[in-house]
Order: C-alpha cells, then sequence, then structure tokens
C-alpha cells in the first residue's frame, strides 16, 4: 500500500531486455535507506518488488504483463522516475490509498500555465472514467491528485509548485503518457 507522496525522483540508469523480461536499475539515494530485496517500492505508480541492490542502484524485474499495461515500457537510460516506498503499518497516511495496481494509460491531451498555476488535461479510455469525480482522488504516475474538474473523455487536476519541483512533473509535456490509477474506494463502489 502506498499514500501516492513521492518521496524522491530516481534516474533510470539501465534496463536489460531479456526473453519476457525486463531488469530495470534505478539510481537512488532517499528509498535506499531501510530497502532490501523483496521491499515494494512504486515507480511511477507501479508497485515493483526490489530483486537487487549494488551500490546506490536498485533492479526491479518487469514481466511482459507490466511492460504491456504501464509506461514504464517507454523508458530511457536517464529518465527521472517517481519513488515511494510501501507504506509502514505504523506511519502517517498523507495522500490517500494507492495500490501500485495500474488501471490503465492517461494521455496529456493539455497543459495550461498561468503563474504559480499548473494544469494537466488527461485523456483516459471511457470505462476508467466513471471511477473519476470531481474533488475525488486519482494517482498519476504515482501522484497522489485531487480531481479538479471531469469531462466526457478527460479530467483536469492542478499542481501546486512543490509537485512539479519535487516529481517528474516538472518534465511533462503535451502527449506524454501517465500510469492512471484511479481510487480503489470507487472502483468497489462501482463495481457490477
Amino acid at each position: 500500500m502506498f499514500t501516492g507522496i513521492i518521496e524522491e525522483m530516481g534516474i533510470v540508469e539501465k534496463l536489460d531486455k531479456q526473453k519476457n523480461l525486463c531488469v530495470l536499475n534505478i539510481r537512488v539515494n532517499r528509498v535506499l535507506v531501510g530497502t532490501k530485496n523483496g521491499d515494494s517500492i512504486s515507480i511511477n505508480g507501479v508497485c515493483l518488488t526490489v530483486t537487487g541492490r549494488k551500490g546506490k542502484v536498485l533492479s526491479f524485474d518487469l514481466m511482459r504483463e507490466t511492460l504491456f499495461a504501464t509506461t514504464l515500457r517507454d523508458l530511457k537510460p536517464g529518465d527521472a522516475v517517481n519513488l515511494e516506498r510501501a507504506m509502514k503499518a505504523d506511519g502517517r497516511f498523507g495522500g490517500h490509498f494507492v495500490t501500485g495496481h495500474i488501471d490503465g494509460i492517461g494521455t496529456i491531451k493539455n497543459i495550461v500555465k498561468l503563474p504559480n498555476y499548473v494544469a494537466f488535461e488527461v485523456t483516459l479510455d471511457k470505462k476508467f472514467m466513471r471511477y473519476l469525480v470531481a474533488k475525488g482522488s486519482v494517482t498519476l504516475d504515482g501522484i497522489s491528485l485531487t480531481v479538479g474538474q471531469v469531462k466526457k473523455e478527460t479530467f483536469i487536476v492542478h499542481l501546486i509548485p512543490m509537485t512539479l519541483r519535487l516529481t517528474n512533473f516538472g518534465q511533462k509535456k503535451k502527449a506524454d503518457c501517465l500510469n492512471v490509477e484511479t481510487d480503489i474506494l470507487a472502483r468497489y463502489l462501482l463495481r457490477k
């Protein structure tokens, strides 16, 4: 379980593509503390298991399904990724309930930039749009956000300067893809 509060940005060092598997190596700092093999870390919103550690580089195995269903397939060396360690049972809960299981991939349709104000308008497959409500929660690339507005095929999130500074959202541009996890509570409520 995660909260969607990003601890740091890591840098992709290497992707080792093998048959039916890709080993992702990420240089980290803060999330290294106390991390061991078998721990869960959210990388751009995707819950992954630490499979190796060498110095300040953590390794993760990406299976075919993960590569198919997430934007991690598009990573390349030098890319910044959002990182969050799994929440401890006695930890503070700062965002919302985040599982690290991606519903779908959204695309930034538009970015509005004003002084001290940035908004992303994101397109999402309509089968997932039903789980979004204004003032509800959504996770984009692992970041817990409040939905500002919901339209027929898009939704809007507003970003504070701190989010742009401490996450890879400061580098995003129109047409970039995002891992989207809708609110787990909405999914259970609306399940038919």
